[in-house]
């Protein structure tokens, strides 16, 4: 099995090497990932600049393509180009820092990564530990190594990806796990003014979520009970519910 690895806190960033360590016995992996942080790119990609790939290498062996670009970018390089004759059977992105419950969803790099695999017809999962801080990092190679072994002996089925938050508890804390549903949020924003030495104004984003669910069905409450939260994401964004609402608007010419 050729398994792709990927995320958007950086090829360097210490999520993606437990995310490798914990894989690395099911097959032949490949490592093409943001050459920085590219958090909360959501599903940018590059059109106006050319897209630069440096080999980075890690205890002086070879680990992957430091690539200048998005992490949608990406798996579109790996897939269409750098790939392209020996494609990846699954996409695996993360280890994020950080959530990726509720609305995070839209904004994230990491599960665009694994959204861009599904468009292209391959399975896709995004890992996220849901802290800043003092990271498990051995707990989620774990969770990790547990759930990728089981979604290999049962194949996903198409056009769905799996996101997968994980609370920052030792393993033998946890809950358990639960297949969930992304949760209604919204980010709460502030804007920080202040001057730069130049005298220059800026601005500085900052904010809070803002849970408008309940239930222990939505992710966001499953984290935080202590279990590992599992939410199938689908790519048709249309409202079917509201099909006939609109139908009003409807004209013949």
């Amino acid at each position: 099995m050729r398994i792709l690895i990927c995320n958007d806190d950086g090829i360097h960033a210490p999520g993606i090497a437990a995310l490798h360590g914990a894989v690395k016995q099911f097959g032949e992996l490949h490592v093409i990932a943001p050459d920085a942080e590219r958090s909360a790119a959501g599903h940018a990609i590059t059109l106006a600049d050319p897209i630069k790939s440096m080999p980075i290498e890690k205890n002086g062996e070879f680990f992957g393509y430091g690539i200048g670009g998005t992490p949608a970018d990406c798996i579109k390089l790996a897939v269409c180009a750098v790939m392209k004759d020996t494609p990846p059977d699954l996409v695996l992105s993360g280890i994020n820092l950080g959530s990726n419950t509720g609305i995070s969803v839209i904004y994230s790099g990491t599960v665009s990564a694994a959204t861009e695999a599904v468009i292209l017809g391959i399975p896709g999962v995004a890992f996220s530990l849901c802290t800043y801080t003092n990271p498990e990092w051995e707990m989620a190679g774990r969770i990790v190594k547990e759930l990728t072994q089981k979604l290999i002996e049962n194949p996903m089925p198409p056009n769905v990806l799996l996101n997968i938050n994980m609370p920052n508890l030792p393993y033998e804390q946890l809950k358990g796990i639960k297949v969930t549903r992304m949760g209604r949020s919204r980010f709460i924003e502030k804007f920080h003014k202040r001057l730069d030495p130049q005298g220059r104004t800026y601005y500085w984003l900052d904010g809070a979520l803002e849970v408008q669910d309940d239930g222990a069905d939505v992710d966001i409450h499953a984290v935080r009970d202590g279990y590992v939260s599992i939410t199938p994401i689908h790519l048709d964004l249309t409202s079917y519910g509201h099909l006939k609402t609109f139908q009003s608007l409807e004209k013949t010419f």
